[in-house]
């Protein structure tokens, strides 16, 4: 960077302490490419070099003192912007070709529901005895619930309460099997087969173990596999909060779907 100084006729370079010129026709002959700069806005220097004045000091960018043997005029000017964008038009258009289906799709399910005395329990279809069951629009079924959403979730498709409101009357204690059945005939209409399904009850009670192969054969024969990709695990949730406290019950589904 260099300070034109006035009084002395010295060329300061931060860059390069060492070199100075000794007379202003040496400094006008090297810098002959610069657009003048008037004396008005040269700052005059002190001891040290520092500036007395507020004006701006001209500062001269190293670049431009590398580079005195080749004029501005050799500089090629910016293209114009209707050039530019007729450069544009000649870019290939994006494909509007929407993509190739998946050879496999991954959707998780996810449901809870309130128990209360005076409704039955019913789980993948199969009503367990205990003294209280789910409170909802439908039957309730927490396990069928989430298998639903799994498999539209997969799909790509809205979820179980888009489909099947809970405020429209058609679906007033329906049995869940009807949404299931219907979740299945999306499926496969959108040629794809269940590749495995991954499911986790939780509650504290009643225990479900005495169940669960029955739970299990019910839901394979609803979604039409085998018994060999569909698995189905039960846990309490150690006393803590309202499924602990055998107040709700809740259920997870991860569901492969494979094309066919």
């Amino acid at each position: 960077m260099g300070v034109l100084n006035e009084c002395s006729n010295e060329v300061l370079l931060s860059t390069s302490p060492s070199l100075t010129c000794s007379s202003s026709e040496a400094m006008a002959s090297s810098l002959s490419f610069i657009p003048s700069i008037p004396s008005t806005a040269i700052a005059p220097r002190g001891r040290r070099g520092h500036c007395f004045s507020g004006a701006l000091s001209p500062v001269l960018p190293f670049f431009l003192l590398s580079q005195t043997s080749r004029p501005l005029s050799n500089f090629r000017p910016a293209a114009p912007v209707s050039a530019l964008l007729a450069e544009q038009e000649t870019f290939p258009k994006p494909t509007t070709t929407p993509p190739p289906s998946l050879p496999f799709r991954v959707g998780h399910g996810f449901d809870l529901h309130r128990l209360e005395p005076g409704y039955p329990l019913i789980i993948g279809g199969i009503k367990i005895p205990h003294d209280r069951g789910c409170e909802a629009h439908s039957d309730g079924d927490v396990l069928l619930h989430c298998v639903v959403d799994a498999i539209l979730g997969a799909l790509g498709l809205p979820d179980i309460g888009q489909i099947f409101p809970d405020n429209d009357p058609k679906w007033k204690g329906a049995a869940s099997s009807v949404f299931i059945k219907e979740a299945v005939r999306l499926m496969r209409e959108s040629g794809y087969e269940l590749g495995n399904l991954d499911s986790t009850l939780i509650l504290q009670k009643p225990k479900l173990s005495p169940h669960k192969e029955t739970i299990r054969a019910n839901l394979c024969e609803l979604l039409g596999a085998d018994p060999s990709v569909v698995n189905i695990k039960a846990k309490t949730h150690e006393k803590v909060d309202s499924l602990g406290e055998n107040r709700s019950i809740a259920a997870h589904t991860v569901v492969l779907l494979m094309r066919k």
